[in-house]
């Protein structure tokens, strides 16, 4: 008679049960703080639930997805975990703020090889900071533990946003004129952008994390979390006649402006007219980097630009310096010139 084979369970899986309830009571509180009026059934429920009944007349629902990169490799390195899901939260916005967005609601999803409560914790605390900044409700998440897929102490994050913005003000480029004037919103440092070169260029120095560069360390530098526009850029909006905006990201200022600008034009990008943080110049010197490959993978300190018609200039920049963001007129809209659309200097 065969002897019955030893029960197995899905701790056996390596599936830590009471880490991962843990988590959900310990996070339980920092996602009741994003909840907005709107959102229906609290914490907890399989689908999130978001009432939309007599906030627009004709609301168009902007989506937006993302994750932060390699940026995770370092804030492992560092041990710092505490404002990568700000990061997270932020790429998701921004971008569906250039279609004049509101962002209404946010998901994450957080897996790992073995739960770390504190790890855990950290990081959603930290989108949860993000969806407080942004002001859209942190609505729902997964946490997955998956032993088989990620060694231990590895992680990783996505984030998905949903927005909404009345038909009639969408901004959709179609009001983008030549003579348009480019204004650069600064970035809080490279954001989540760049980190694949920001660590090859780190070894090779030697890992220098706690020299400083410009007033700070290097290390608190690299992770300064990704700026989050929604409010300040909100409240623009509603006073101003903005023609078209884009988020700084991967691609830099080669490809992320002009995918915003109809074809029919161009852009003069002057890279003279604002400062270059003290963190990529550091970047640019150790790495040796060209100038044309910092355009290329950094936002070089610009990390939002709004384009305006000329007569709009100063009453936008008078609402930017009130609203405590450092701006700069970068560049103009230009008649395109056959393929020759873009030109940085």
């Amino acid at each position: 008679m065969s002897q019955s084979p030893t029960p197995l369970t899905y701790r056996d899986a390596g599936v830590d049960i009471d880490a991962g309830n843990e988590v959900v009571e310990r996070i339980k509180p920092l996602v009741r703080r994003t909840m907005r009026p709107e959102v229906l059934g609290g914490v907890g429920l399989f689908g999130g639930l978001f009432d939309l009944a007599g906030r627009y007349q004709e609301p168009v629902l902007v989506s937006g997805t993302d994750g932060v990169g390699t940026k995770l490799i370092l804030a492992k390195q560092l041990d710092r975990h505490d404002n990568i899901g700000q990061d997270l939260v932020a790429m998701c916005v921004n971008d569906v703020l250039v279609q004049g967005a509101e962002p209404l609601f946010f998901l994450d999803y957080f897996a790992t090889g073995k739960l770390d409560v504190e790890t855990t914790v950290n990081v959603v605390a930290g989108i949860a900071k993000g969806c407080e900044i942004a002001g859209c409700a942190l609505i729902g998440g997964e946490t997955a533990e998956m032993p088989d897929m990620y060694p231990p102490g590895e992680y990783d994050l996505a984030g998905f946003t949903v927005g909404a913005v009345e038909k009639s003000k969408l901004v959709d480029s179609s009001k983008v004129r030549s003579g348009d004037v480019l204004i650069g919103i600064a970035s809080s440092g490279p954001h989540s952008n760049g980190y694949s070169l920001i660590r090859k260029i780190l070894q090779r120095a030697g890992n220098p994390l706690d020299m400083e560069v410009g007033g700070v360390k290097l290390a608190d530098a690299l992770m300064e979390p990704t700026r989050i526009y929604v409010k300040p850029v909100l409240e623009l909006l509603a006073k101003h006649d903005i023609h078209a905006m884009a988020h700084v990201t991967g691609g830099a200022l080669v490809e992320k402006i002009i995918r915003v600008v109809p074809k029919e034009f161009g852009l003069d990008i002057d890279t003279s007219s604002w400062p270059l943080p003290a963190v990529f110049d550091w970047l640019q010197r150790e790495g040796n980097v060209p100038r044309e490959e910092m355009w290329r993978t950094f936002n070089c300190g610009v990390g939002f630009v709004l384009i305006v018609a000329p007569n709009d200039v100063a009453a936008v920049n008078a609402d930017l310096d009130r609203l405590g963001l450092a701006h700069w007129p970068i560049g103009q809209v230009t008649p395109a010139h056959g393929d020759q659309r873009l030109h940085i200097r």
